[in-house]
């Protein structure tokens, strides 16, 4: 199967207690394959900075609009395959801090109807304890260090 080469931008959103919004997700041509848990974010438009990919996938998956995303923290690889596609997929994740808001759903793709069901803030302890499956998967290290 030929890859799909993808750049994305995804955030970790924190409020002040130090929790991490999270959208739960699935496959929807492999729904027995379980469900996880991921950082908003997606795919960078041509022409867009990662900068603002990150922003437009903040607002449009959750409603919460932001005029800065602060530095890239860090950046991920990863191969995966999504409803029949394979990507191979290069990911740069930024930081917004912010008071837990009511996450909307008014700006999401029909592929994001489809695979995400539930949203929750993740607190460092409770994504230590958690026999799911989170995506970055040292997202709790990343979290550990960046509330220092």
């Amino acid at each position: 199967m030929t890859a799909t080469v993808r750049l994305a931008a995804r955030i970790l959103v924190i409020d002040p207690d130090g929790r991490v919004l999270l959208f739960r997700g699935f496959d929807p041509a492999r729904p027995d394959d379980g469900t996880w848990w991921l950082t908003p974010g997606g795919g960078v438009d041509a022409g867009e900075t990662l900068e603002d990919a990150a922003r437009r996938e903040l607002f449009e998956e959750t409603g919460f609009a932001v005029d800065d995303v602060g530095p890239r923290l860090f950046e991920r690889h990863i191969e995966f395959d999504f409803e029949s596609v394979h990507y191979d997929q290069t990911e740069h994740y930024f930081c917004v801090r912010a008071e837990q808001f009511p996450v909307t759903r008014v700006g999401w793709l029909d592929h994001e109807h489809r695979s995400m069901f539930e949203h929750r803030w993740w607190s460092a302890a409770e994504l230590a304890a958690t026999d799911e499956t989170i995506y970055p998967e040292n997202l709790v290290e990343r979290l550990t260090a960046i509330l220092g």
